[in-house]
This record gives structure tokens, sequence and C-alpha cells, in this order.
């Protein structure tokens, strides 16, 4: 593959109007994109952090797996009130409350990722932090959006 192409994406390595940039310096990322270019005269849509939570925002439970494909389906539901679809997503920051919990269930973190968002794979970026602002909140995730 070259610099900027990504597995799924278009030949010029567009996917859903994004050009993925994956330098071949950095190897290979697994999950991700090192990069994510949006297409001229596209919305930028800022997603604030969406934790696990319904509706009556009360928390899907506390299976960390549960909490986040419920918070990056929120993000979608962001997304796709403001026009796009989930390949517009170019960024998502994950955070979350404990890594090595995160690390232990990452088979089916995955599988939850790939029901949610297919094989798009935007820019990622996972922080372990202290705590977040939702009691009983495990994983929070926030996103920038280029909605063309």
């Amino acid at each position: 593959m070259s610099d900027s192409e990504q597995q799924g994406a278009g030949s010029d390595g567009s996917y859903g109007g994004l050009i993925l940039i994956n330098p071949e310096d950095l190897g290979a990322p697994r999950g991700y994109s090192h990069g994510a270019l949006t297409p001229r005269g596209a919305r930028i849509l800022f997603i604030a952090g969406q934790v696990g939570w319904d509706q009556k925002q009360r928390l899907v439970g506390e299976d960390f797996v549960a909490q986040f494909e419920r918070a990056l389906s929120n993000v979608i539901l962001v997304v796709r009130t403001a026009g796009g679809g989930k390949r517009d997503i170019a960024r998502l920051t994950i955070y979350v409350t404990d890594k090595d919990e995160y690390l232990a269930d990452l088979g089916a973190i995955g599988e939850a990722y790939r029901r949610v968002m297919g094989k798009h794979f935007p820019a990622m970026t996972l922080v372990e932090v202290a705590a977040l602002v939702e009691p009983g909140a495990k994983v929070e995730i926030e996103g920038t959006a280029a909605i063309s």
C-alpha cells in the first residue's frame, strides 16, 4: 500500500471522503490510521465526549465493552444528526479509567468497534485518566468528523 492508502480505501487513499494518511515509515497501524485529511469544502463537526448511556442518561451497565459500544454508538448518533455518517469521522479520542481493563477486553472491544464502525479506522488516540465526570463511566469517546 502507498503512504496514504489503507485496506478498504479507494485507490487514491480516500475513505468516505477522507484521505487516510499512513506513512510506511511508521509501520502498518492496527485498528486506526495515523492521520485523516479532510476534503476541501467539508464542514468540521466537533463531537463532545460521549459515555455509554441511553436516552435517559443512564449508563448501560458496569461492563466495559457494553459502555464502549454504547459510547461509540452515541458518537455515530451525533454525526448522523449533523447529516454525516460513520465514514465521515476523522478522529476519535478514547478516554478510559483503566487501561488494563481495556487491554484485557481488547478482542471483545474490537468486535464491538466493528459492529458499530465496520472497517473504518480513523486517526485514534487512547488515554488513561484517573476518572471521568459521569459516576460509573469507564470510557468516554470524543471525535471530529468532516461532513461533505
